[in-house]
């Protein structure tokens, strides 16, 4: 069995394809750097990171960009012989006005290297390219963001429906006319476009009513690329809203995908909150539905609209691997794990080393700032998880710190430090931010240790941190703390998902340095 969410933890936006027998997922990554995950799959049922295809600054310069900016919605495809993928960089977004630009990278080899970007467009986002089989076309689709059609403020009204042009390959640029070919439903909020061409059908596929629990995969059809499409009988075609007992929660912006033996599947963002709270501290999910035809629309096999946590694979006898439950980077090696990254800019000799087995980072600006952060960092994928680092670092002055961070973006996170204070030398306390109040969320403990260990210990909707002195004895700093404020419904209208990590910060002189001799993360379920 298919057993959901495939992508624990902040992958969001899914794009699937398949090419001969292998099935690759592509997912947005906002702000952090490099850009899109890719996941691969020869069974749909087990998933391996393999790439970032956006891992160089003129890829992507998301240096300033605000907190879940960046890396919007990527869409993979392939054609005769070459890999697509069409991303936006989100600059601006919070108001009418969405400085959003979209791009296209190329590549013979999914594993890359990727192509410089192709610059299309900047009048709507989730843009999606769709090959055409019937014409040798390639079409560009995205949402229709008219900001004229906002009364008060309100951004919501802006969704103007799914625009069509013609892609030139040739010459890398939209031609011909632009063409309005779905204006979406009552459902409102229509974006995320996929177009599929099956039995003489072209199949809009669209997400509808946010990205929140009102989520839904919308579909419609037509005999003509252009139009007019019809929608389907029963949609929305996926959706958990109103059934608050669903795992799968916030179902919605999907793609689908066919196996060589002629089955379909979708991929889907879904969400798995704590009640009663509804808050999803892992972030947007990727699952996957088994989808059947009748009368030439697709419906969840099963019946109904709603998402299943098991579903039958393509090849019965596939079996689920064991998961690896530890992460170890012990930084002996010439490059990070591809599980790391950093926040909007790429890791380079000036902030961050790995040498003599250790990860050395500069401190910097403050986990404030949306320019020079010196935070490396990985996805949280379940919901118990201890993460401990250990490092050296020689602190003078309340400017300085260095630890470990439970992170959701600039205005929302804990930092567990060791830093300088007046009167009591290197301490260790907690640094809480919540929603841009900051506060120091323990006491401070003098520390004596040439060496620092921290930990956190997350479980469920709590997190604990402790210091761990040099005879391994843990000292709780702080009260227990509420885990689930790193999500999207507690910050507010933001898309990413909690990380754990390392962050140091010199906002004085910016030249302290911290030495990581070890990250460790472990899923205790």
């Amino acid at each position: 069995m298919i057993v959901n969410p495939v992508l624990k933890g902040f992958n969001p936006d899914p794009s699937i394809i398949r090419v001969e027998n292998d099935y690759y997922i592509a997912t947005s990554t906002f702000e952090w750097f490099p850009g899109v995950q890719i996941h691969h799959s020869t069974d749909l049922v087990n998933w391996e990171l393999i790439t970032h295809p956006l891992n160089r600054i003129s890829q992507l310069d998301l240096k300033g960009v605000p907190n879940s900016g960046g890396v919007w919605a990527p869409c993979l495809s392939y054609d005769n012989g070459t890999y697509y993928l069409v991303y936006s960089n989100s600059r601006s977004w919070t108001g009418v006005y969405k400085d959003v630009d979209n791009f296209l990278v190329t590549a013979k080899d999914i594993r890359g290297p990727w192509s410089e970007p192709t610059y299309i467009s900047s009048a709507g986002f989730d843009a999606s390219l769709f090959h055409d089989p019937n014409t040798g076309k390639k079409w560009y689709s995205c949402v229709n963001w008219d900001y004229r059609k906002s009364s008060e403020g309100n951004s919501v009204e802006c969704f103007d429906g799914i625009i069509l042009q013609e892609f030139d390959e040739k010459q890398g640029k939209l031609v011909g006319e632009v063409t309005n070919i779905f204006p979406g439903t009552e459902l409102g909020l229509v974006e995320a476009p996929h177009i599929y061409y099956i039995n003489g059908y072209y199949y809009l596929m669209t997400a509808e009513g946010g990205t929140f629990t009102e989520h839904a995969v919308t579909l419609c059809r037509s005999k003509n690329i252009d139009g007019p499409y019809e929608l389907h009988p029963q949609n929305p075609v996926l959706t958990a809203d109103g059934d608050t007992s669903i795992v799968l929660q916030r179902s919605g912006h999907a793609s689908l995908v066919d196996t060589p033996d002629g089955e379909y599947y979708l991929a889907h963002l879904c969400g798995r909150p704590h009640m009663p709270e509804v808050r999803c501290n892992l972030g947007r999910e990727t699952s996957i539905q088994k989808m059947e035809f009748k009368d030439d629309w697709l419906y969840v096999e099963g019946g109904g609209n709603r998402p299943f946590v098991e579903v039958a694979s393509p090849n019965r006898n596939t079996k689920l691997k064991e998961k690896e439950t530890l992460f170890l980077e012990e930084f002996n090696g010439d490059k990070l794990s591809i599980h790391f990254n950093s926040l909007r800019v790429p890791m380079t000799d000036d902030w961050a080393l790995l040498k003599d087995n250790k990860l050395s980072l500069k401190g910097r600006e403050s986990l404030f700032s949306t320019f020079d952060q010196s935070t490396i960092a990985r996805r949280v994928q379940d919901f118990n998880v201890t993460a401990e680092t250990s490092f050296t670092f020689d602190t003078k002055s309340h400017f300085q710190s260095a630890g470990l961070i439970y992170h959701y973006d600039t205005k929302n996170h804990y930092f567990l430090r060791v830093t300088h204070m007046e009167g009591l030398g290197t301490v260790c306390n907690l640094l809480k931010s919540d929603r841009g109040a900051v506060t120091v969320a323990s006491d401070s403990i003098p520390v004596t240790d040439t060496k620092y260990t921290l930990k956190l210990e997350l479980r469920q909707k709590e997190i604990q941190f402790f210091y761990v002195d040099s005879k391994g004895v843990e000292t709780a700093i702080g009260e227990v703390q509420d885990a689930t404020i790193i999500s999207d419904e507690y910050v507010g209208t933001h898309f990413t998902g909690a990380f754990v990590g390392m962050h140091v910060e010199d906002m004085n002189r910016k030249e302290t340095w911290a030495d990581f001799e070890y990250f460790k993360y472990e899923e205790l379920s």
